[in-house]
Protein backbone atom coordinates (compact mmCIF):
# COMPACT_ATOMS: atom_id res chain seq x y z
CA UNK A 1 0.00 0.00 0.00
CA UNK A 2 1.20 3.40 -0.88
CA UNK A 3 3.22 5.95 1.94
CA UNK A 4 1.79 8.98 2.62
CA UNK A 5 3.70 11.94 1.00
CA UNK A 6 4.73 14.57 3.25
CA UNK A 7 4.31 17.29 0.48
CA UNK A 8 0.62 17.46 0.69
CA UNK A 9 -1.89 20.01 0.47
CA UNK A 10 -3.86 21.73 3.68
CA UNK A 11 -7.09 23.13 3.25
CA UNK A 12 -5.63 26.99 3.15
CA UNK A 13 -3.17 25.76 0.40
CA UNK A 14 -6.53 24.40 -1.41
CA UNK A 15 -8.15 27.85 -0.26
CA UNK A 16 -5.13 29.85 -2.09
CA UNK A 17 -5.45 27.67 -5.43
CA UNK A 18 -8.93 29.23 -6.09
CA UNK A 19 -10.74 32.40 -6.04
CA UNK A 20 -14.26 33.21 -4.37
CA UNK A 21 -16.33 31.80 -7.22
CA UNK A 22 -14.87 28.43 -6.79
CA UNK A 23 -13.18 28.38 -10.11
CA UNK A 24 -9.15 28.17 -10.40
CA UNK A 25 -7.33 30.89 -9.47
CA UNK A 26 -4.58 32.30 -11.46
CA UNK A 27 -1.34 31.13 -10.40
CA UNK A 28 2.01 33.35 -10.57
CA UNK A 29 4.78 30.50 -11.39
CA UNK A 30 7.35 32.42 -9.63
CA UNK A 31 9.29 29.23 -9.42
CA UNK A 32 9.78 27.93 -13.17
CA UNK A 33 12.64 28.29 -14.60
CA UNK A 34 14.34 28.65 -18.48
CA UNK A 35 16.15 25.71 -19.56
CA UNK A 36 16.62 25.93 -22.57
CA UNK A 37 19.11 22.88 -23.42
CA UNK A 38 15.97 20.74 -22.77
CA UNK A 39 14.51 22.18 -26.37
CA UNK A 40 17.55 21.41 -28.01
CA UNK A 41 19.27 18.14 -27.02
CA UNK A 42 18.63 15.27 -28.96
CA UNK A 43 17.66 11.91 -27.77
CA UNK A 44 18.54 8.11 -28.85
CA UNK A 45 17.36 5.07 -27.20
CA UNK A 46 20.14 2.81 -25.33
CA UNK A 47 20.52 -0.75 -26.18
CA UNK A 48 20.84 -1.71 -22.44
CA UNK A 49 17.86 -1.93 -19.83
CA UNK A 50 20.10 0.30 -17.70
CA UNK A 51 21.34 2.84 -20.52
CA UNK A 52 23.58 2.39 -23.39
CA UNK A 53 26.83 0.38 -24.90
CA UNK A 54 28.94 2.26 -27.14
CA UNK A 55 32.16 1.89 -28.70
CA UNK A 56 34.96 5.11 -29.24
CA UNK A 57 37.60 4.56 -31.13
CA UNK A 58 40.74 5.72 -29.70
CA UNK A 59 43.56 5.14 -32.20
CA UNK A 60 43.91 4.90 -36.07
CA UNK A 61 45.68 2.55 -38.57
CA UNK A 62 49.49 3.01 -39.43
CA UNK A 63 50.36 2.75 -42.65
CA UNK A 64 54.33 1.47 -43.34
CA UNK A 65 57.17 3.92 -45.29
CA UNK A 66 59.05 1.18 -47.05
CA UNK A 67 61.61 0.72 -49.55
CA UNK A 68 61.97 -2.03 -52.55
CA UNK A 69 61.49 -5.53 -51.45
CA UNK A 70 60.95 -4.62 -47.67
CA UNK A 71 57.51 -6.09 -46.71
CA UNK A 72 54.46 -3.90 -45.03
CA UNK A 73 53.56 -4.18 -41.07
CA UNK A 74 50.27 -5.00 -40.71
CA UNK A 75 47.81 -2.92 -38.35
CA UNK A 76 44.61 -1.99 -36.89
CA UNK A 77 42.84 0.33 -35.52
CA UNK A 78 42.03 0.12 -31.36
CA UNK A 79 38.30 0.69 -29.90
CA UNK A 80 37.47 0.71 -26.17
CA UNK A 81 34.08 -0.02 -24.92
CA UNK A 82 32.36 2.46 -22.40
CA UNK A 83 28.37 1.91 -20.57
CA UNK A 84 26.53 4.87 -20.34
CA UNK A 85 24.32 4.87 -17.41
CA UNK A 86 20.63 6.21 -17.65
CA UNK A 87 19.10 7.30 -13.78
CA UNK A 88 15.52 6.74 -12.69
CA UNK A 89 14.43 10.67 -11.43
CA UNK A 90 10.56 9.49 -10.15
CA UNK A 91 8.17 11.64 -8.49
CA UNK A 92 4.60 10.35 -6.85
CA UNK A 93 2.05 12.70 -6.25
CA UNK A 94 -0.78 12.71 -3.59
CA UNK A 95 -3.68 14.20 -2.64
CA UNK A 96 -6.71 13.54 -0.59
CA UNK A 97 -9.54 13.22 -2.93
CA UNK A 98 -12.21 15.19 -0.54
CA UNK A 99 -9.75 18.07 -1.11
CA UNK A 100 -9.22 17.48 -4.30
CA UNK A 101 -13.37 17.75 -4.80
CA UNK A 102 -13.81 20.64 -3.43
CA UNK A 103 -15.90 23.06 -5.60
CA UNK A 104 -16.45 20.45 -8.58
CA UNK A 105 -12.92 21.24 -9.84
CA UNK A 106 -11.17 17.86 -9.52
CA UNK A 107 -9.40 18.01 -12.72
CA UNK A 108 -8.90 21.41 -12.68
CA UNK A 109 -7.03 21.15 -9.81
CA UNK A 110 -4.86 17.92 -10.47
CA UNK A 111 -3.71 19.69 -13.77
CA UNK A 112 -2.48 22.68 -11.66
CA UNK A 113 -0.70 19.46 -9.54
CA UNK A 114 0.53 18.46 -12.44
CA UNK A 115 1.90 21.69 -13.75
CA UNK A 116 3.73 22.04 -10.69
CA UNK A 117 5.72 18.45 -11.26
CA UNK A 118 6.53 18.40 -14.86
CA UNK A 119 7.83 21.92 -13.72
CA UNK A 120 10.31 20.84 -10.64
CA UNK A 121 11.10 17.42 -12.71
CA UNK A 122 12.56 19.78 -15.83
CA UNK A 123 14.75 21.67 -13.37
CA UNK A 124 15.64 18.83 -11.53
CA UNK A 125 16.97 17.07 -15.13
CA UNK A 126 18.47 20.40 -16.67
CA UNK A 127 20.93 20.50 -13.57
CA UNK A 128 21.46 16.94 -13.39
CA UNK A 129 22.75 16.89 -17.12
CA UNK A 130 25.61 19.51 -15.84
CA UNK A 131 25.97 18.16 -12.07
CA UNK A 132 24.78 14.67 -11.50
CA UNK A 133 27.35 12.44 -10.60
CA UNK A 134 26.49 8.20 -10.63
CA UNK A 135 29.44 7.82 -8.68
CA UNK A 136 28.56 9.75 -5.11
CA UNK A 137 24.72 8.70 -6.52
CA UNK A 138 24.21 5.72 -7.75
CA UNK A 139 20.57 6.31 -9.22
CA UNK A 140 21.92 9.12 -11.18
CA UNK A 141 23.84 9.16 -14.53
CA UNK A 142 27.22 11.43 -15.02
CA UNK A 143 26.45 14.58 -16.47
CA UNK A 144 29.19 17.03 -17.79
CA UNK A 145 30.73 18.50 -15.11
CA UNK A 146 32.15 15.48 -13.69
CA UNK A 147 33.14 14.83 -16.98
CA UNK A 148 34.95 18.08 -17.73
CA UNK A 149 36.55 18.62 -14.28
CA UNK A 150 39.94 17.77 -14.47
CA UNK A 151 43.03 19.63 -16.32
CA UNK A 152 45.47 17.21 -16.62
CA UNK A 153 42.79 14.61 -18.31
CA UNK A 154 42.68 13.29 -21.80
CA UNK A 155 39.83 16.01 -22.65
CA UNK A 156 41.93 19.07 -20.99
CA UNK A 157 42.13 20.72 -24.17
CA UNK A 158 38.44 21.22 -24.26
CA UNK A 159 38.29 22.90 -20.77
CA UNK A 160 39.22 26.53 -21.07
CA UNK A 161 40.06 28.36 -17.91
CA UNK A 162 38.86 31.87 -16.82
CA UNK A 163 41.14 32.14 -14.05
CA UNK A 164 38.27 32.28 -11.19
CA UNK A 165 38.87 31.06 -7.39
CA UNK A 166 37.12 31.21 -3.71
CA UNK A 167 34.98 28.42 -5.32
CA UNK A 168 32.72 31.01 -6.80
CA UNK A 169 32.43 30.72 -10.52
CA UNK A 170 30.24 30.17 -13.48
CA UNK A 171 30.88 28.13 -16.85
CA UNK A 172 29.84 28.90 -20.05
CA UNK A 173 29.07 24.74 -22.05
CA UNK A 174 29.49 24.33 -26.27
CA UNK A 175 27.66 21.41 -27.04
CA UNK A 176 27.69 19.81 -30.51
CA UNK A 177 24.21 17.70 -30.38
CA UNK A 178 24.37 14.85 -32.67
CA UNK A 179 25.75 10.92 -33.09
CA UNK A 180 28.76 12.00 -30.94
CA UNK A 181 26.71 13.61 -27.81
CA UNK A 182 22.69 12.87 -26.89
CA UNK A 183 20.53 12.23 -24.32
CA UNK A 184 19.65 8.38 -23.99
CA UNK A 185 16.80 6.59 -22.42
CA UNK A 186 16.69 2.56 -21.32
CA UNK A 187 16.04 0.12 -24.51
CA UNK A 188 12.22 -0.32 -23.94
CA UNK A 189 11.46 2.86 -22.86
CA UNK A 190 10.31 5.73 -23.82
CA UNK A 191 11.97 9.50 -24.35
CA UNK A 192 10.50 12.53 -21.65
CA UNK A 193 8.74 12.78 -18.95
CA UNK A 194 6.08 9.61 -17.88
CA UNK A 195 2.69 10.27 -16.53
CA UNK A 196 0.62 8.11 -15.39
CA UNK A 197 -2.69 8.62 -13.21
CA UNK A 198 -3.11 5.78 -10.86
CA UNK A 199 -6.71 6.67 -9.79
CA UNK A 200 -7.80 6.90 -6.22
CA UNK A 201 -6.33 4.81 -3.73
CA UNK A 202 -6.18 4.24 0.46
CA UNK A 203 -2.84 5.69 1.47
CA UNK A 204 -1.63 5.86 4.95
CA UNK A 205 -1.55 8.96 7.31
CA UNK A 206 1.69 9.65 8.26
CA UNK A 207 0.59 10.44 11.83
CA UNK A 208 -1.02 7.38 12.15
CA UNK A 209 -0.11 4.37 10.30
CA UNK A 210 -3.05 2.73 11.26
CA UNK A 211 -5.55 5.20 9.45
CA UNK A 212 -6.19 5.40 5.95
CA UNK A 213 -7.79 7.67 3.95
CA UNK A 214 -8.69 7.99 -0.13
CA UNK A 215 -6.63 10.08 -2.42
CA UNK A 216 -5.57 10.86 -6.22
CA UNK A 217 -2.05 9.27 -7.17
CA UNK A 218 -0.25 10.54 -9.81
CA UNK A 219 3.25 8.71 -10.86
CA UNK A 220 5.69 10.48 -12.80
CA UNK A 221 8.88 8.82 -14.38
CA UNK A 222 12.11 10.18 -15.99
CA UNK A 223 14.78 7.50 -17.30
CA UNK A 224 17.42 9.36 -18.69
CA UNK A 225 21.12 10.04 -18.88
CA UNK A 226 23.72 11.99 -21.30
CA UNK A 227 26.21 9.96 -23.95
CA UNK A 228 29.59 11.28 -24.76
CA UNK A 229 31.17 9.31 -27.93
CA UNK A 230 33.43 11.91 -28.46
CA UNK A 231 34.65 14.30 -26.05
CA UNK A 232 35.68 16.67 -28.31
CA UNK A 233 32.16 17.92 -28.75
CA UNK A 234 31.93 19.34 -25.42
CA UNK A 235 33.57 22.30 -24.51
CA UNK A 236 33.61 23.97 -21.08
CA UNK A 237 34.25 27.59 -20.59
CA UNK A 238 35.28 26.78 -16.43
CA UNK A 239 36.24 29.31 -13.56
CA UNK A 240 34.48 32.26 -14.73
CA UNK A 241 34.58 34.97 -12.20
CA UNK A 242 30.80 35.37 -10.77
CA UNK A 243 31.93 38.60 -10.09
CA UNK A 244 32.93 39.70 -13.42
CA UNK A 245 30.14 38.55 -14.76
CA UNK A 246 28.52 41.73 -12.84
CA UNK A 247 30.39 44.13 -14.23
CA UNK A 248 28.77 46.50 -16.71
CA UNK A 249 30.07 47.18 -19.56
CA UNK A 250 32.39 45.51 -21.88
CA UNK A 251 35.39 45.28 -19.65
CA UNK A 252 34.09 42.02 -17.54
CA UNK A 253 33.06 40.40 -20.68
CA UNK A 254 35.64 40.70 -23.29
CA UNK A 255 37.93 37.76 -22.30
CA UNK A 256 34.41 35.36 -22.39
CA UNK A 257 34.03 36.49 -26.07
CA UNK A 258 37.49 35.70 -26.72
CA UNK A 259 36.82 32.25 -25.43
CA UNK A 260 33.90 31.45 -26.67
CA UNK A 261 35.57 31.86 -30.35
CA UNK A 262 38.22 29.50 -28.93
CA UNK A 263 35.98 26.88 -27.83
CA UNK A 264 34.26 26.65 -31.60
CA UNK A 265 37.58 25.88 -32.30
CA UNK A 266 38.01 22.99 -30.47
CA UNK A 267 34.48 21.36 -32.14
CA UNK A 268 35.58 19.00 -34.84
CA UNK A 269 33.60 19.42 -38.41
CA UNK A 270 29.79 19.21 -37.95
CA UNK A 271 27.69 17.31 -39.62
CA UNK A 272 24.26 18.27 -41.37
CA UNK A 273 22.07 16.10 -38.27
CA UNK A 274 23.92 17.70 -35.50
CA UNK A 275 22.92 20.91 -33.30
CA UNK A 276 25.70 22.97 -31.83
CA UNK A 277 24.50 25.82 -29.42
CA UNK A 278 26.35 27.55 -26.14
CA UNK A 279 24.94 27.65 -22.56
CA UNK A 280 25.02 29.89 -19.58
CA UNK A 281 23.28 31.33 -16.75
CA UNK A 282 20.80 34.21 -16.78
CA UNK A 283 23.74 36.64 -15.48
CA UNK A 284 25.92 36.14 -17.88
CA UNK A 285 23.14 35.53 -21.33
CA UNK A 286 22.20 39.11 -19.90
CA UNK A 287 25.65 40.70 -20.17
CA UNK A 288 26.19 38.79 -23.51
CA UNK A 289 22.95 39.76 -24.85
CA UNK A 290 23.28 43.59 -24.09
CA UNK A 291 26.80 43.63 -25.45
CA UNK A 292 24.75 42.79 -28.65
CA UNK A 293 23.75 45.87 -29.02
CA UNK A 294 26.70 47.56 -29.28
CA UNK A 295 26.99 48.22 -32.58
CA UNK A 296 30.52 48.16 -32.81
CA UNK A 297 31.00 44.24 -31.66
CA UNK A 298 30.16 42.73 -35.10
CA UNK A 299 30.60 39.14 -33.45
CA UNK A 300 26.96 39.06 -32.03
CA UNK A 301 24.20 39.29 -33.68
CA UNK A 302 20.52 39.31 -32.54
CA UNK A 303 17.43 37.90 -34.88
CA UNK A 304 14.31 35.57 -34.45
CA UNK A 305 14.18 31.97 -34.33
CA UNK A 306 10.76 30.17 -33.99
CA UNK A 307 9.09 33.35 -32.92
CA UNK A 308 11.65 34.42 -30.23
CA UNK A 309 14.97 36.83 -30.66
CA UNK A 310 17.93 34.93 -30.34
CA UNK A 311 21.62 36.02 -29.75
CA UNK A 312 24.27 34.55 -31.71
CA UNK A 313 27.84 34.17 -31.96
CA UNK A 314 29.56 33.42 -35.12
CA UNK A 315 26.08 32.04 -35.86
CA UNK A 316 25.73 29.88 -33.10
CA UNK A 317 22.94 30.27 -30.75
CA UNK A 318 23.14 31.43 -26.89
CA UNK A 319 21.19 29.50 -24.64
CA UNK A 320 20.10 30.32 -20.75
CA UNK A 321 20.02 27.64 -18.24
CA UNK A 322 19.12 28.64 -14.89
CA UNK A 323 20.00 25.32 -13.53
CA UNK A 324 23.79 26.12 -14.23
CA UNK A 325 25.25 27.93 -11.21
CA UNK A 326 27.30 30.67 -10.26
CA UNK A 327 29.04 29.05 -6.78
CA UNK A 328 31.04 25.95 -9.11
CA UNK A 329 34.28 24.57 -7.27
CA UNK A 330 37.39 25.46 -9.22
CA UNK A 331 38.07 23.61 -12.01
CA UNK A 332 41.75 22.51 -11.38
Amino acid sequence: MATLNTQLLTLADHAKLYGPDGKPAMIAEMLSETNEILDDMLWREGNLATGTRTTVRTGLPQGTWRALNQGVLPTKSTVATVDESAGMLDALGIVDKALADLNGNTNAFRLQENRAFVEGLNQQMASALFYANDGFNPGQFLGLAPRYSDKSAVNAQNIIDMGGSNNANASIWLINWGEDVHGIYPKGTQAGLEHQDMGVELVDDNTNRSAKFRAYRDYYSWKSGIAVRDWRNVVRIANIDSEQLMEEGEDGTTKIYNAMIRALHRIPARSRNSKLAFYMNRTAAENIDVAALNLKNIRLAVGEEAGRLVTTIRGVPIRTVDALLDTEANVV
